[in-house]
């Protein structure tokens, strides 16, 4: 899986220069989802798949927006509850859907470690 970094600059640099609703910019959305308690936003990263063709019906290219919990064992029904409000946030946020949309995203997908990704759209 590679990213090429002249599209993901100009990805980043669209997501963050884009006005999305209320004036915010997704790093500010996300930093705003949980307490500092309970969770930190590292960030995002924007994944295409090269070897994936852009007609397949499989999605080629998505978002990963990255979290760190503040305890390292969750049980699975507080994962799903962290990932459920992320998942919302993103989606009552109708100018940033579809600014991603137009941007050629298939889908956001929610991190809280390097092993696990969960999928919102």
């Amino acid at each position: 899986m590679t990213i090429k970094p002249s599209l993901h600059i100009a990805v980043a640099a669209l997501l963050l220069s884009a006005p999305f609703a209320h004036g915010e910019n997704l790093d500010v959305l996300m930093s705003q989802v949980f307490p500092e308690a309970q969770a930190t936003y590292i960030g995002y990263e924007s994944v295409e798949r090269q070897d994936i063709p852009a007609s397949a019906a499989v999605d080629r290219k998505y978002l990963i927006v990255d979290f760190r919990l503040a305890s390292n064992q969750m049980e699975s029904e507080q994962i799903q509850a962290s990932v459920h409000k992320v998942c919302m946030t993103l989606l009552k946020d109708r100018e940033l859907i579809r600014q991603l949309s137009d941007s050629g995203y298939d889908m956001v997908s929610v991190a809280f470690d390097r092993r696990s990704q969960f999928d919102c759209l």
